[in-house]
């Protein structure tokens, strides 16, 4: 992910994502079931994928969220977005999905998609919020419990 930079926003940190992460984000999963739930070596393995973009957020030095997405060509989608929840609501995703946008944009995506479970309505009002429309909807993508993805799009700017 080449430099990594250390972003300073509402009073916390947002730096690139290290292997050494991958426990905290397990963590915070178990705390938001309407994330994707990946196994730590999962979130391990995931930094040396093509095209990976993966930030943390650390308030006082502890990981208090994450966001993972990709990139292929000039198409991008974020993967996994969450925040622990005692920091909910204090804007450090829209943070976090600032950063992976402005990181999409310096390297050249036009457009950026994600699915959101059809039954998060926050969720899908905070992609709302920050300039994402509904495009699609994909039937029994979600297991346990079976649902409905919404496909939620966002085209960049030039």
């Amino acid at each position: 992910m080449g430099a990594e930079p250390k972003r300073e926003q509402v009073g916390a940190a947002i730096r690139a994502f290290r292997a050494k992460d991958a426990a905290a984000l397990t963590s915070i999963l178990r705390d938001a079931p309407e994330a994707a739930n990946w196994t730590q070596a999962s979130y391990r393995e995931w930094m040396n994928s093509p095209g990976a973009v993966a930030f943390v957020i650390e308030t006082d030095g502890r990981v208090t969220g994450f966001i993972i997405a990709r990139q292929v060509v000039d198409e991008a989608e974020v993967l996994n977005l969450a925040v622990a929840s005692l920091v909910r609501r204090k804007g450090q995703a829209g943070a976090l999905l600032k950063a992976a946008l402005e990181e999409f944009r310096t390297r050249g995506a036009r457009r950026v998609y994600l699915e959101v479970r059809e039954s998060n309505v926050a969720a899908r009002a905070f992609y709302s919020k920050h300039s994402f429309s509904q495009t699609g909807k994909r039937l029994n993508y979600y297991r346990k419990p079976e649902e409905a993805a919404i496909v939620m799009e966002m085209k960049l700017a030039g």
